[in-house]
């Protein structure tokens, strides 16, 4: 039997890149699937491909930094499938410069979907986890939560916060059997970084597959067994003493 088979799965930002990669690995194991993001027609077609695949997938399309939509999302996936055992809060955005020149709605905009959001599925997951007794959320950070680089104050500042927020649901998860843990990627070669030009873009990098290995590892550790923090990164990435 697949580690995952009988569980259900919801992953924020699942219509591409690193999303769409964890739902086909945690579908691998037998999780059935919501995946949620704005773009409809490229969510449908990500649910049309993971459908292709094996799995059970319900797509709705949503903006996560609305709280009403985000109630939405977790009102269709309990109409659908009765529970929900993982979150991923995976759904992500980039933007910055140097701070003298940052405009105030970059900086909002960065928050909102890195911060916010999580915040508000995390909320969501948790009030449904505790009815059902247990479950796991995994939020998806970044190196830039451990060694920032210049100009890019609204990620970092956005992806500390959520580790920040893991500790805490972590905290306040374990006497209700809930875990959480967040994975940190490194550079992953990711459909907008390919053949870009850019020299941060000719840096060592990691497949999708590879990170969602590990996104898939935390899936599917016993439920009393946490992996509270993880870093992975391609080996040549300078991580220590970048900036």
């Amino acid at each position: 039997m697949s580690k995952l088979s009988g569980k259900i799965a919801l992953v924020t930002g699942g219509n591409r890149g690193i999303g769409k990669g964890i739902a086909r690995g945690l579908a691998g194991e037998g999780a059935r699937l919501a995946i949620t993001a704005r773009g409809d027609n490229e969510l449908r077609q990500a649910s049309a491909e993971l459908a292709r695949q094996g799995a059970e997938v319900l797509a709705i399309p949503a903006d996560m930094t609305d709280e009403r939509q985000v109630e939405h999302v977790f009102a269709e996936t309990m109409a659908r499938f009765g529970r929900l055992d993982i979150l991923v809060n995976n759904a992500g955005a980039f933007d910055g410069g140097p701070i003298d020149e940052l405009a105030t709605a970059a900086w909002d905009h960065v928050i909102a979907v890195n911060l916010r959001a999580p915040f508000l599925c995390t909320r969501a997951a948790m009030r449904i986890m505790k009815k059902q007794g247990g479950g796991r959320i995994i939020n998806i950070g970044s190196i830039s939560a451990q060694r920032v680089r210049p100009g890019s104050a609204p990620y970092s500042a956005s992806k500390h916060g959520l580790w920040g927020l893991t500790q805490v649901t972590a905290l306040e998860g374990r006497d209700h059997n809930i875990t959480c843990g967040c994975l940190h990627p490194g550079n992953i070669l990711v459909e907008r970084r390919q053949e870009t030009g850019k020299v941060e873009d000719q840096e060592p990098m990691m497949t999708i597959d590879e990170i969602a290995q590990v996104a898939v590892l935390m899936a599917t550790l016993p439920p009393h067994v946490n992996m509270l923090e993880s870093i992975v990164l391609p080996a040549g990435q300078l991580y220590v003493g970048r900036g």
